[in-house]
């Protein structure tokens, strides 16, 4: 074998490693949420109570994020790598062994700072080891697919878990697993570091920023049940503003900040970064809706939901490399633009759900949405890896990370109120338009839950729309992202 082969076969194995890393920590997200009706059972505690369990992940996995990206720039993305990994692994056990709510939250947490380190290391990892072109677009491709491979083994993986042994098991799981993953990542990844070495750490800018994303975070999760202008969600609000001036005035006068706002002065990285969070925003915010539609009105079990999430699995992990092929042939813009136009599209098509509507209805635009930003998700993350300097990939994709985990959240929350408030709007339209004429208790009850089910999905149609629509706005702003191919050999280098 010659040695370029083996090179190359090595930079697969790295990739192969990291994307078991990205898909243990993803599942993990997705596969506790199916044991929390459990959970809440064996701890004797609220729904509301166990929403923290979700929400103190939720946090400080947004919290550390910048924070893991700058360290792993600075001391060695492989140490941060391992790191989190063996620390992911310990509260995962931790998690699994837990006997009451504080102590579940307390473990979550540890989980979440450790799972954290992944994404910005990972991305890093990636591109420094293939060469930039068309194998790094390729790499980032497939790697950005094991998400949402991750999103839909969870229910697969956690329902028979959950049924067959209990809930402690989702967490146990990840001990075997763990370790296949860290033998792989010491035997495979190289060190490597930032040329620029950190002389001071940016610890007021990283708490300033971990103060801001807590409230951001917190609001947003909770709005709903707090009421989006209560004293609660209002006191958020003040902290989020007030800690973010704080922060950008620190960062600004920062010789080595934690988020280099000099980013933010290259075209290309702004409307790259604008692109990802209207196209996650809308997609977050209407596929969310999903599993809670199938199984309300078309009658499936949590593993049946799972099962409809699988060819969209399938085709995301099909498009990924496709799309990653054209890379230095096709501008970045058409790509991106087309495939979020695709994805739109299949966003559109939820609309027409009904309680009629067959798991077929579900599958399909499922696939074409998934299908198109599959398409180009290769594009939207190696841009972002080319148009910054190798030694700041990490701070980079950290950012890139906070903004698509921001757009997904702020998604969600946005379009949880507007199912609510359009329900109630819908109810209110189809009773002025409605007449009863009897008074018999059966009859007036059937009447009653009629409107309601219409109301529901009008709504469902409207959240969809909706979320095509933004989806589609996101189609427009990728022409925005211009920029220039060089071909120099096998590498193409961005220009802005």
């Amino acid at each position: 074998m010659s040695e370029k082969s083996v090179i190359e076969n090595h930079q697969w194995l790295v990739l192969v490693t990291v994307i078991v890393g990205t898909f243990l920590g993803r599942l993990d997200q997705t596969i506790v949420n199916l044991a929390l009706p459990k959970i809440i059972q064996d701890f004797g505690i609220t729904v509301s109570s166990a929403g923290w369990i979700a929400t103190a992940y939720i946090l400080a996995n947004a919290i550390f994020v910048p924070v893991w990206g700058k360290l792993g720039d600075t001391i060695g993305r492989k140490k941060v790598y391992i790191f989190g990994f063996v620390v992911f692994i310990i509260g995962s056990v931790l998690a699994g062994l837990s006997w009451n709510l504080s102590s579940m939250i307390v473990f979550r947490i540890i989980q979440a700072i450790a799972g954290s380190a992944d994404y910005p290391t990972a991305m890093a990892i990636i591109t420094v080891t293939f060469p930039a072109g068309k194998q790094r677009t390729q790499a980032l491709g497939l790697w950005s697919a094991s998400f949402a491979a991750a999103a839909v083994f969870g229910p697969l993986i956690g329902g028979p878990l959950i049924d067959n042994f209990n809930w402690r098991s989702v967490f146990l799981i990840n001990l075997p697993v763990g370790i296949l993953g860290l033998v792989m990542a010491i035997k495979y990844i190289k060190e490597s570091v930032s040329e620029k070495k950190t002389v001071i750490f940016d610890w007021w800018g990283a708490i300033t920023l971990g103060v801001t994303l807590s409230a951001l975070v917190l609001v947003l999760d909770k709005g709903m049940d707090w009421g989006w202008v209560s004293l609660n969600s209002s006191m958020a609000y003040a902290t989020m503003v007030i800690f973010s001036i704080i922060f950008y005035r620190i960062e600004k006068s920062c010789p080595e900040p934690i988020v280099d706002f000099k980013f933010f002065k290259i075209g290309t990285f702004v409307n790259t970064l604008t692109n990802n969070f209207v196209v996650f925003m809308g997609m977050m915010g209407g596929i969310f809706l999903i599993p809670v539609f199938a199984s309300t009105y078309l009658g499936l079990n949590a593993t049946e939901t799972g099962l409809l999430f699988m060819p969209m699995a399938f085709m995301m992990m099909v498009a990924s490399p496709l799309g990653g092929h054209f890379a230095g042939k096709v501008q970045p813009r058409y790509i991106i633009a087309v495939s979020t136009l695709v994805a739109a599209i299949g966003l559109f098509f939820f609309s027409f759900l009904d309680p009629k509507s067959t798991v077929w209805d579900i599958i399909i635009p499922l696939s074409i949405m998934a299908f198109g930003l599959g398409f180009g998700m290769a594009q939207r993350t190696s841009l972002i890896a080319s148009i910054v300097p190798e030694n700041e990939v990490g701070i980079a994709s950290s950012i890139l990370a906070l903004v698509r985990n921001i757009a997904g959240a702020f998604g969600i929350a946005l379009f949880g109120t507007i199912l609510s408030n359009a329900t109630k709007n819908n109810i209110l339209k189809i009773a002025d338009y409605s007449t009863l004429r009897s008074t018999d208790p059966t009859i007036v009850s059937q009447f009653i839950s009629l409107v309601t089910l219409k109301a529901q999905i009008m709504a469902y149609a409207t959240v969809f729309k909706i979320s095509a629509l933004i989806v589609l706005i996101g189609a427009i702003l990728a022409l925005l992202i211009k920029v220039e191919l060089k071909k120099d050999g096998e590498k193409i280098i961005i220009i802005d």
